[in-house]
């Protein structure tokens, strides 16, 4: 064995294997030093924000909304509590036995179901899809901290019944919120409106002055959406530490408190809204029933003080139920609702846009006599028709078209205040288009369309309501863009009586009897009388304001051609309207009541007044399909415009029945009514202030 040698089996290492694997460790290294340094030196700020902002929570604190109340101090729209069931799943008791017992009995109570669906359903809260276990379990796998609604809007007694349980049922508990509630409901609703979720469309806005959806809501219409921002108030904020559950542990700031929005006082007068909503309705209703069908199925009206612009009583018939929207917004009644051919959702005493009819003939009244076209006592004749040339240029030789008068006997001979009060066709068209040697020039659509909107058509009032239509008093620029054609002679016959393409809103011809009424001073009409904050301070209060003064203020344009062919052409210069012209208007409209349109009606009435009647013919998408669209023979729907007393009138009403067919026996009887319902209310509050 001495003689054996033995040999190593190592193999040599090669130097440059050494220097690379030392220098993968010294890469490695100066990696991890690079990205340490990186976070904890250059990114120090970002990450101690981000741990601050995981441990920390920011709140918001809904505010309270705005009252809104009539001029007498009724409540209109207010803030109940509303009860609502919740469980915190993170306060349950340990035991598994304790909390299936709380979820049996607390299922009993409330009438929810013990499970159902599963928990890969979504949980909605106090929806129908889910058990009580279900929710509580889904709750859990998410945000243990935060209570689940179980049942919203429960009964007092309910909630009352809850919480003394809560004792025994740990984590069980009653939210307390407020909803929106309207005590005088539809009666009122097309003026107020109501609430709903905050739209996608405005939710990085709202979320940026702390609202948060599906918690607060905004105005969907009416006041509600034209003064939400005075409404809704300013969200608070709390600032908290929470744990890694979502439990808050503390504030880390002092909480900053929720600003109540500002409450709301109308010139409405809830005892007059109550009368002319029960005049309207009943009037259509009974008239519906004495023709065993339903002919007449909308309506509007307006009361306004003329002095000051103050809207007493604003009524759009058929309305909707505002308090069925208080928590959620139910889709099959909402669909009802839009699908509804009298737009209950519209305040169609502001929004439609409807044809004049004969209220318009004030326009063709005050533009004839401040023009010149005829004088006060100029007789004019007024068979049953006219026949008069038609034409679309200028030098045409045209052709025959009839006009007919609504009395097909005719009137005979007119002077001014006979036309007006007898509401004669024939005489408005002579007036508007001219007729041979009796009339040689008439107003023009030029000179119609400057008084129309003198007297408050064809723009906006200004009105406190959202949507509030334009209306349409067209001249030949309008007809050639949107018809593609001129404008003819007999365009101008027609929309001297207020048809054709004449359309306007029960607003703006309630503005025109208002402004006649006023001696030629028109008031912007107003909702709102007053704003108030929670103590009751004035922050602002009711100043009227006018919007002109057609006998003082230069509005009216002139034009080099009236009539209009081709185009109307100013000449630049503007004037006024005579005071003797409003007068005498004024004394037309008093025949109305006293020999006229309305005579038959007014006959009792001890209050001297004055009105006009209308009666405008209507072929629109529910006539059509019905086929009731017979040339000749339209239908047509019904207006009544009045203002008492006489001499110094303080009340000024307009009454719209939609397919009424007869202004002075279907619409004057609700404006006569409104008028009386008025001066009652007066007289009540008169001997009432006597008595004190």
């Amino acid at each position: 064995m001495s003689g054996i040698t033995q040999t190593s089996n190592k193999i040599p290492l090669d130097a440059w294997r050494l220097f690379a694997f030392i220098g993968v460790i010294a890469a490695v290294f100066v990696l991890f030093t690079a990205r340490l340094f990186y976070l904890q030196i250059l990114e120090h700020d970002n990450w101690l924000r981000q741990a601050e902002e995981n441990r920390t929570e920011e709140i918001s604190l809904p505010p309270q909304r705005g009252v809104i109340y009539d001029r007498n101090g009724m409540i209109l729209a207010r803030n109940e509590a509303s009860y609502n069931v919740t469980v915190t799943p993170a306060f349950l008791p340990d035991d598994a036995a304790e909390i299936e017992e709380i979820v049996v009995q607390l299922a009993a109570l409330t009438g929810t179901p013990v499970t159902l669906g599963s928990i890969d359903e979504p949980l909605i809260p106090c929806g129908d899809n889910l058990g009580v276990r279900e929710m509580i379990a889904i709750q859990t796998s998410f945000s243990p901290f935060s209570p689940v609604l179980i049942e919203c809007n429960v009964p007092r007694e309910l909630a009352l019944s809850v919480a003394e349980r809560s004792v025994d049922w740990p984590g069980v508990g009653v939210q307390v919120e407020p909803i929106r509630e309207y005590p005088t409901g539809d009666m009122t609703a097309s003026i107020i409106g109501y609430l709903g979720p905050i739209p996608a469309a405005q939710e990085v806005e709202l979320r940026a002055l702390g609202f948060v959806p599906n918690r607060d809501k905004i105005g969907y219409g009416g006041l509600e959406l034209y003064f939400d921002e005075i409404l809704r108030g300013t969200p608070g904020s709390r600032v908290v530490e929470t744990d890694v559950g979502g439990q808050v542990l503390r504030d880390i700031e002092a909480p900053v408190d929720p600003i109540a929005g500002q409450n709301i006082v109308l010139t409405i007068d809830t005892r007059l809204q109550e009368a002319a909503t029960s005049i309207l309705k009943n009037e259509i209703l009974s008239w519906n029933q004495y023709f065993n069908e339903i002919r007449m199925t909308s309506g509007a009206a307006i009361a306004m003080d003329p002095r000051t612009g103050e809207i007493l009583a604003m009524v759009s018939w058929p309305s909707y139920e505002n308090n069925r929207f208080a928590r959620f917004i139910p889709a099959y009644y909402y669909d009802q609702l839009t699908q509804d051919a009298t737009h209950p959702l519209v305040n169609n005493a502001v929004g439609a846009e409807l044809p004049a009819g004969s209220v318009f003939k004030l326009v063709t009244a005050v533009g004839a006599l401040n023009e010149g076209v005829v004088s006060p006592d100029q007789v004019i004749q007024t068979p049953g028709k006219i026949t008069v040339t038609e034409r679309f240029f200028e030098g045409e030789t045209g052709r025959d078209r009839e006009f007919v008068d609504w009395n097909e006997a005719g009137f005979g001979s007119l002077n001014f205040l006979g036309g007006l009060a007898n509401s004669s066709n024939v005489y408005f068209y002579k007036l508007g288009g001219g007729y041979q040697d009796e009339v040689p020039e008439g107003l023009g659509v030029c000179r119609l369309v400057t008084y129309a909107e003198a007297l408050g058509y064809n723009a906006p009032l200004g009105i406190e309501q959202p949507y509030e239509t334009i209306g349409l008093v067209p001249d030949p620029t309008w007809k050639r863009i949107n018809q593609g054609e001129n404008w003819s002679t007999g365009d101008t016959y027609i929309a001297s009586v207020g048809q054709g393409f004449v359309l306007a809103s029960p607003l703006q011809v309630l503005m025109s009897a208002a402004t006649i009424a006023n001696d030629g001073v028109q008031m912007r009409p107003t909702l709102l009388y007053q704003i108030v904050d929670g103590e009751g301070n004035i922050l602002q209060d009711f100043v009227p304001e006018e919007r002109w003064d057609i006998t003082q203020d230069p509005l009216i344009k002139e034009y080099e051609n009236p009539s209009g062919i081709g185009a109307c052409r100013e000449t630049g210069e503007l004037k006024t309207v005579e005071p003797w012209v409003i007068e005498t208007v004024q004394q037309g409209m008093r025949g109305a009541v006293q020999f006229g349109t309305l005579a038959r009606e007014f006959a009792n009435v001890t209050i001297a007044a004055a009105g006009k009647t209308g009666t405008a013919e209507y072929c629109d998408e529910t006539a059509f399909a019905l086929g009731k669209c017979v040339y000749g023979n339209w239908p047509s729907h019904a207006w009544t415009v009045a203002y008492a007393p006489y001499d110094d009138p303080e009340i000024v009403i307009v009454a719209f029945v939609y397919n009424g067919n007869e202004g002075a026996t279907v619409a004057g009887p609700i404006g006569r009514k409104i008028l009386e319902a008025y001066f009652e209310i007066k007289a009540v509050d008169a001997a009432a202030a006597e008595g004190q």
